[in-house]
């Protein structure tokens, strides 16, 4: 009978995390902790000696791990972690498991639980605080916009019936953004194909003297709808070329709502309770 072989080769490590590029990689030549624990101390700019004196072995102990002639005894790891500055996971090159509460969270969690329910609530109140505070720091500003609940080329009756019926709409502020006024869905296929029907677009208020320029885009009522439209001194044109052009002598019954900014990016819409929660905290600050 044929004697039966044995992998005794080191197994591949898809979850073996790239220092450099954070992504998974094959197990390298070096095995990783030996790899791993010359990047920690490099990054320490900690001699070995110095690591080794830590830990209580030899200089060449040391050598001999980073070179991969040996691997540190395991009841060395928990020293070894400690003098790097690195946890378990990082020492290994394997993802920390999600969840996972550190000694020193767990310290917390436990000193939270002897807590009376005043000083519990103390301390609930002052980590919401915290959280709204980490969230208007890192997150861009976020203002509001009335989305008008007609759509641009639906009819709406009155010129001015529109104004009454919205939805706050919550957008991260940036340059065509913050020039807007409101904004407007769109209907139809007569903008395609810059304007799809369904896309957001943006809307510059023009409330005194109504005006564009040839070839600009604007919202418009005529008569009872709604318009997206491009402006020309002869008429309203649709970028369709199926859709023929709109004309109004002497722009009677013309009604110019705003200057089109353009489509509103879905990634720029903030989430509302963020949105609401950054809002409340900016608030507060400016009442200060």
């Amino acid at each position: 009978m044929a004697r039966k072989s044995i992998d005794r080769s080191t197994p591949s490590a898809g979850n073996v995390i790239d220092l450099k590029t954070g992504k998974p990689v094959e197990r390298p030549t070096l095995p990783i902790i030996c790899e791993r624990i010359r990047h920690y101390r490099e990054k320490l700019g900690m001699e070995q000696k110095v690591l080794a004196k830590k830990i209580g072995v030899t200089g060449n102990s040391v050598s001999n791990w980073e070179k991969g002639r040996s691997r540190p005894d395991i009841n060395l790891i928990p020293g070894l972690c400690e003098a790097l500055q690195v946890s378990l996971y990082e020492l290994y090159g394997v993802p920390e498991p999600e969840g996972l509460c550190s000694e020193r969270e767990q310290d917390l969690l436990e000193a939270y639980r002897r807590l009376t329910a005043g000083h519990k609530y103390v301390v609930d109140a002052l980590i919401d605080k915290l959280i709204d505070a980490q969230l208007a720091e890192s997150c861009p500003p976020i203002r509001t916009l009335p989305l008008f609940d007609r759509s641009l080329a639906a009819g709406i009756g009155d010129p001015t019936e529109f104004e009454e019926h919205f939805t706050p709409l919550y957008v991260y502020e940036e340059r065509v953004s913050s020039r807007a006024d409101c904004a407007f869905a769109v209907s139809g296929d007569s903008m395609e194909p810059a304007y799809h029907s369904g896309d957001l677009v943006l809307v510059e208020r023009i409330p005194d003297a109504p005006r564009l320029d040839p070839k600009e885009i604007g919202a418009f009522i005529v008569g009872n709808e709604t318009y997206i439209k491009q402006y020309r001194e002869d008429g309203l044109y649709s970028l369709n070329p199926h859709y023929a052009p709109m004309h109004f002598p002497g722009e009677t019954g013309v009604y110019l709502i705003g200057r089109v900014l353009g489509v509103l990016d879905p990634s720029a819409v903030a989430a509302p309770d963020d949105a609401e929660r950054f809002l409340a905290v900016r608030g507060e600050e400016q009442g200060r």
